[in-house]
């Protein structure tokens, strides 16, 4: 590893896709081979949603080597498309009324591509304040000129998380790509896929661990698969996966681990944010064999990416000192 740290970025770039593309076919050969196993209806639908993640894998790799052969600019691109199909199906799954159509075109046509433009124009003081501050408030301003009071607050409050869930939280990760940290220059795309391939193996981690080993779950009525047993593996399983991806990024293992723990940590708390978020709509989410209005299934699959990518983004400038009034911090400090 530390050889692959020392690589040319080139290098570095081609093992990680050989790594990347290497292991979906083997999983995916193995799926193939679970299936030719699956004799009753629990495991058929255990394959149905194993096949169903493997797709999205395989999607998002192709779009992640896409991205990185075409630049930065169109990698924002993607991530904002995917942010507006994540936006309309958490939209479908709030109650909402025609006093809010003003705030959910602003939501759509002006807000998203704007903090998208924010993040790949490298305004991060604006970036990180638009949406929380300008926003929220401009939103209640425009439902209230809708003239209906009528559950007013809900409404409101739904909308707001709505954009910061899916456009705020989801463009931290094309955000990563245009930080300039020391020693680190043109070498973003790696602190995405970091993120991605820590948050992916948290959520997957916990999801196993919830069906093999026994805990009670934390909150029965929104997920009986979530516990804080099953959520410890996957927050492990992150930390793992961050060290063994130290290489790609600009951290030695411990800061990795570290990363890969928050990260992963706080994409499957956000998964089950999300649970909840369903059962209040009355519709299941994947493991419930039944398909999301809307983007058929998309926020599912995001959802611990919108919550993971402002936690990492922030940790990692933090980790560097780039607030003001923060000291810089180097890697011998922290234990590097």
């Amino acid at each position: 590893m530390d050889a692959l740290r020392e690589a040319a970025v080139d290098r570095q770039v081609a093992w990680l896709f050989i790594g990347l593309f290497g292991a979906l076919v083997a999983a995916t050969l193995g799926a193939w081979w679970l299936g030719l196993r699956a004799d009753s209806p629990p495991r058929l639908a255990r394959q149905e949603v194993l096949w169903g993640d493997l797709r999205a894998a395989w999607v998002g790799a192709v779009l992640f080597w896409i991205a990185w052969v075409l630049g930065a600019a169109v990698a924002t691109l993607l991530f904002g498309f995917v942010a507006f199909l994540v936006l309309r199906e958490f939209i479908t799954l709030t109650h909402t009324r025609r006093a809010d159509h003003r705030s959910l075109l602003l939501a759509f046509f002006v807000v998203l591509p704007l903090q998208f433009v924010l993040a790949g124009s490298r305004f991060f003081d604006l970036f990180t304040v638009f949406v929380p501050v300008y926003v929220f408030f401009l939103l209640p301003l425009l439902s209230a000129l809708g003239n209906d009071p009528q559950r007013f607050l809900e409404r409101t409050a739904k909308i707001q998380w709505a954009i910061m869930v899916c456009v705020y939280g989801m463009s931290h990760a094309p955000a990563l790509l245009l930080l300039d940290l020391p020693g680190y220059a043109g070498r973003g795309a790696f602190l995405v896929f970091f993120l991605v391939a820590v948050v992916a193996a948290a959520h997957q981690a916990q999801a196993v661990a919830a069906r093999h080993v026994r805990a009670r779950p934390v909150a029965r009525a929104i997920s009986r698969q979530f516990t804080w047993r099953a959520w410890g593996w996957g927050v492990a399983a992150g930390g793992t996966v961050g060290v063994l991806l130290y290489w790609t990024t600009p951290f030695m293992p411990g800061p990795a681990a570290l990363m890969g723990v928050l990260a992963g940590g706080s994409g499957t708390l956000g998964a089950f944010v999300v649970t909840a978020l369903q059962r209040d709509a009355g519709v299941r989410g994947r493991d419930g064999r039944v398909s999301v209005t809307g983007a058929v299934g998309l926020l599912d699959r995001v959802a611990p990416l919108c919550f993971a990518a402002p936690v990492f983004f922030h940790s990692v400038r933090w980790f560097f000192g780039w607030d003001q009034g923060l000291p810089v911090l180097s890697l011998p400090e922290l234990g590097g």
